[in-house]
């Protein structure tokens, strides 16, 4: 009977996964019906306002060579009109005069004659005929004026939709995940001189299938990208995966994206467990301040699939197991006394992982580590054998040291701003980095028999921690280095 119900459960959980993946299919047919109707209107639209634009063009060309004409035509008109006006008058007193001497000649009279000739010389001297052009000002030829589209009639019949660029496909197996950094990588199936750039997206999911309609986060965008390959850094993975398109883009218009590609971004992220603070600590999300008036009840953000107790395994986020670990006592008691500590929300219990803190190097105490979970609330970090520290005390003079067990070993090297925190569950390795050098400060070789949690301590003073790291290259070459050498740490274990 229970393997039956098992094997139902199974097939049930089949179902369900099933129903749900065709549900968001058709959301997203929806989606594209509703996009269609949406985009076709849009270009549709365009084109007619970009018709409408040609002709205003046109038009508005034709009024103007039009206007041109007509103002050559009268032009000319007024020329030729005038010069026909004083030719017509020059001709007309020419006749006079011609009449005049043609009478003069014909008369029989002597006596005034000599005189008379005399003044039609003068009058034909003075004539305007014989001060008149006879070449026409203005020619009768228009021919200048004449067009011919026929170029512009085939370039206008040449018209069509503008050509779009190739889809991308991205290459899964050229991209690489590495160092809180992801480089994508992609191709065309034919070269394309036209494309200008191309246009990234990317969006954090905790689902590793297709995108889904309804996700949590938006996608972001980045453009201008010249070549067929873009690195995203200085990332945090605060989420399992990370799905990426690329779209190719000419001067004119954007192409297609490409399919979604869903890159794992697996890394240890955790929340400060502001139940577990002392009273003397506020916390904010992952920023812990010193408060000395005391005795105040901190706000208890609780987040969703969260508990108030660190019972979260990322060896088990890994594999998407529902399960949460048993804690070591529901809804702890705060650290008291001079125990000024802070536990993380997610327990280590295999695995390697890696987070940072940044600290207030004038805090009067600060420690940061890991612990059981069984750490008592009035134990202090390093002073028994539950926690793992590195502890800087600026209470008489500035000094730093490892401690474990009430024993401490203190560190010959610089204080950074910020701590770099490695830890290899699988191995029993504790490794404090320089967070900015990645130069190793210290390392704790044990055995942990129990889960453990990132652990945190600040007297008169502050610290940030810094989560969605993973183990940095340089780090995991440094382990690799270190892993045949002899314990740093004797005296402490």
């Amino acid at each position: 009977m229970g393997d039956q119900k098992e094997a139902l459960s199974r097939i049930t959980n089949t179902l369900a996964m099933k129903n749900e993946e065709i549900s968001n299919f058709i959301c997203a047919l929806k989606q594209s019906l509703d996009n269609l109707e949406v985009n076709s209107n849009r270009v549709q639209e365009d084109l007619e306002s970009e018709f409408s634009s040609l002709h205003s063009v046109l038009d508005e060309m034709k009024e103007n060579m039009l206007t041109r004409i007509k103002q050559e035509r009268a032009s000319r008109t007024y020329e030729l009109q005038s010069q026909l006006s004083a030719c017509s008058k020059a001709l007309e007193s020419s006749e006079e005069l011609l009449e005049v001497a043609n009478q003069t000649l014909c008369s029989s009279e002597t006596d005034g004659f000599t005189q008379a000739a005399k003044d039609i010389k003068d009058s034909v001297t003075m004539a305007p005929a014989f001060r008149l052009s006879l070449k026409v000002k203005a020619s009768d030829n228009m021919s200048h004026l004449i067009v011919d589209f026929s170029q512009e009639r085939e370039m206008l019949q040449g018209l069509k939709f503008l050509p779009v660029p190739a889809t991308p496909e991205i290459q899964v197996s050229e991209c690489q995940v590495c160092d809180n950094t992801v480089t994508v990588v992609w191709t065309l199936l034919e070269p394309d001189s036209k494309i200008d750039h191309y246009i990234l997206e990317h969006r954090r999911t905790n689902h590793e299938g297709p995108p889904r309609i309804r996700e949590d986060y938006p996608w972001m965008v980045v453009e201008g990208i010249r070549e067929m390959v873009h690195t995203l850094t200085g990332l945090r993975f605060d989420t399992r995966y990370m799905t990426f398109r690329v779209r190719a883009c000419n001067k004119a218009v954007a192409g297609e994206f490409s399919e979604p590609v869903t890159l794992e971004t697996h890394a240890f992220t955790f929340k400060l467990d502001a139940a577990s603070a002392h009273q003397n600590l506020k916390v904010e999300d992952l920023s812990v301040e010193w408060d000395s008036s005391g005795g105040k009840i901190q706000d208890i953000r609780k987040e969703k699939n969260r508990t108030s107790s660190p019972m979260h395994s990322p060896a088990r986020s890994a594999l998407m197991s529902p399960k949460r670990a048993p804690t070591a006592r529901p809804g702890r008691d705060r650290f008291t006394a001079e125990s000024y500590t802070v536990l993380a929300d997610t327990m280590i219990d295999a695995g390697q992982h890696y987070w940072e803190v940044r600290f207030d190097k004038e805090s009067k105490a600060f420690a940061v580590g890991v612990a059981l979970r069984s750490l008592g609330r009035f134990d202090q970090l390093g002073k028994s054998n539950a926690s793992w520290c590195i502890h800087l005390n600026n209470w008489l003079q500035q000094s730093l040291s490892a401690k474990h067990n009430n024993k401490a070993r203190t560190l010959e090297c610089p204080i950074p701003n910020s701590i770099g925190v490695y830890i290899n569950h699988d191995e029993g390795v504790l490794s404090f980095y320089n967070a900015k050098t990645k130069q190793l400060m210290h390392t704790f070789k044990t055995k942990f028999q129990q889960p453990v949690i990132p652990a945190f301590m600040v007297w008169n003073g502050s610290f940030s921690v810094v989560t969605g790291l993973q183990v940095p290259s340089v780090v995991q070459s440094s382990q690799r280095k270190n892993s045949g050498t002899s314990s740093s740490n004797a005296s402490l274990t």
